[in-house]
């Protein structure tokens, strides 16, 4: 499905295309032995190959290796064999080397594919085009003087993954979808955290838009967007800008842009760069990158239970849909605490109550699963409760919300508070009769066909029971005693 803007001059499709910059996740950085803690004191995380001092020579982190093939084997990509790693020259305040360490046409991996799950319940393939190893750069601190700005190189060296999709994504929605999925994978992978507002994933956004049938036209670079939101709302910002553009008898030129969220805006940062413009060349203290395929097997056979195939087996397993399943297993934590709270239990039944009650109370609370004051064995034992009708589904959201306030086993609070379902018929019987004889008229009303007042006198008998009586038996008590 694509986005359609309209237009003056008639209808504009949108192409997106994203580059995320993936932090491998390793102790030390990608051509040095430095440390990669995130938030350490600025500076202190420096070897002399990360500050460019003259005729320090840079060594391969085999781990950094390691953890992109594994990417590549989770992307269902075509791993490369021999790869180069070259030199991207560029000049930047903090990068002190001058240039970059990246890969350019032989990349460590090549074309693979994302399957997006999308809220409709459909599914589409994104490709993906490459995913190559770089150095990242230091940073820029701009806010610390009035009139100086400070270079931070702790940042200087880490490896980051660099993952080009194709252009195939038409809407905001499926580029979200994108970056969710993505970050899915590498997170069970444990290749990357995912975590954005760390830095650990950011993502360039690619964005054009096109007339139907029409090749591609000039696309701008949306530069280093930091959340799912945000690379949505700077999606449609500038896809709405080009249409403007275009039907003012304008041109898009080709540049890098900022995104400014508090503006609603992107500005132009720099015009865009070409290959050419970065004078690449086989970096000369690296020898190409190789390996055979004892190596990518050795790596294929450790990788867990993906995502989508984690998502067939619960759809197989526990009879769901695609989107409940797509909704547990896109958080690995979420699909580990769903599987425990689901033993010898109704999948479908222990889903619902996870996804519709229990994610609801944490997202009120600011707390992950992994924060869940409820934990699966107690979520497993609420849904037993109501099987085994010692509560009725009405008692158990309130048993639910104490849970989630208090954290005890739900057999205690329902004992502490009195809380058993009432199935004696004659408790029941009692409670009909003594609701009956306080509405003689609406009880008549029943009588001569108005059955519908039936549900108000199973809510006035559930009041009187404290919600406590069996609400099958309740109905059927009732239906004999007014309709005979």
């Amino acid at each position: 499905m694509s986005y359609i803007i309209k237009g003056e001059t008639g209808d504009w499709e949108l192409v997106i295309g994203l580059e995320v910059h993936a932090q491998v996740i390793s102790n030390a950085k990608l051509f040095s032995g430095a440390a990669t803690a995130f938030g350490a004191d600025a500076n202190t995380q420096v070897s002399f190959v990360d500050a460019g001092f003259p005729g320090m020579l840079p060594t391969i982190n085999s781990v950094c290796v390691e953890q992109a093939v594994r990417t590549g084997l989770g992307l269902k990509a075509k791993i490369n064999k021999r790869s180069v790693f070259a030199r991207k020259n560029y000049f930047y305040a903090d990068l002190p080397q001058g240039y970059q360490i990246s890969q350019f046409d032989l990349p460590i991996v090549g074309e693979g594919e994302i399957i997006l799950d999308l809220p409709d319940g459909t599914s589409r393939t994104v490709g993906i085009e490459r995913l190559h190893l770089e150095q990242d750069a230091g940073k820029s601190v701009h806010d610390q003087h009035p009139s100086k700005s400070f270079i931070d190189l702790n940042r200087s060296g880490v490896a980051l993954m660099e993952i080009v999709s194709k252009p195939d994504m038409r809407t905001p929605e499926e580029a979200g979808a994108y970056l969710r999925k993505l970050r899915a994978i590498l997170r069970y992978l444990e290749t990357c955290d995912g975590n954005m507002d760390e830095g650990s994933m950011r993502c360039d956004v690619n964005v054009s838009v096109r007339k139907a049938g029409e090749p591609y036209r000039t696309r701008c670079e949306i530069k280093n967007v930091n959340s799912v939101r945000f690379v949505m709302q700077a999606i449609e910002i500038e896809a709405k800008r080009h249409v403007e553009v275009y039907e003012s008898g304008g041109d898009i030129v080709q540049e890098t842009r900022l995104f400014d969220p508090n503006r609603g805006e992107t500005r132009s940062m720099r015009s865009k760069e070409h290959a050419h413009d970065y004078r690449y060349f086989p970096d000369p203290d690296l020898l190409p990158l190789e390996f055979d395929d004892a190596f990518v097997e050795a790596i294929r056979v450790t990788l867990p239970e993906l995502p989508d195939e984690k998502k067939a087996r619960f759809v197989e397993t526990y009879g769901m849909t695609g989107y409940d399943a797509g909704v547990l297993v896109m958080e690995k934590e979420t699909a580990a605490y769903f599987e425990e709270a689901a033993k010898g239990r109704d999948g479908k039944q222990v889903a619902n109550w996870l996804i519709t009650t229990l994610f609801g109370g944490l997202n009120k609370k600011g707390l992950s699963i992994t924060e869940s004051p409820i934990s699966p064995a107690q979520l497993g034992q609420l849904v037993d409760l109501v099987n085994d009708n010692t509560i009725s589904g009405r008692l158990a959201k309130d048993v639910f919300e104490i849970m989630l306030e208090e954290g005890k086993d739900p057999a205690v609070i329902v004992e502490e508070r009195g809380m058993k379902q009432v199935t004696d018929t004659g408790a029941i019987e009692a409670a009909c009769d003594a609701v009956i004889a306080a509405n003689p008229d609406k009880a008549q009303d029943v009588r001569d066909g108005k059955e519908k007042l039936i549900a108000w006198f199973i809510g006035q008998v559930m009041k009187a029971t404290q919600g406590k009586a069996n609400p099958g038996m309740l109905q059927e008590i009732l239906k004999k005693k007014l309709l005979g």
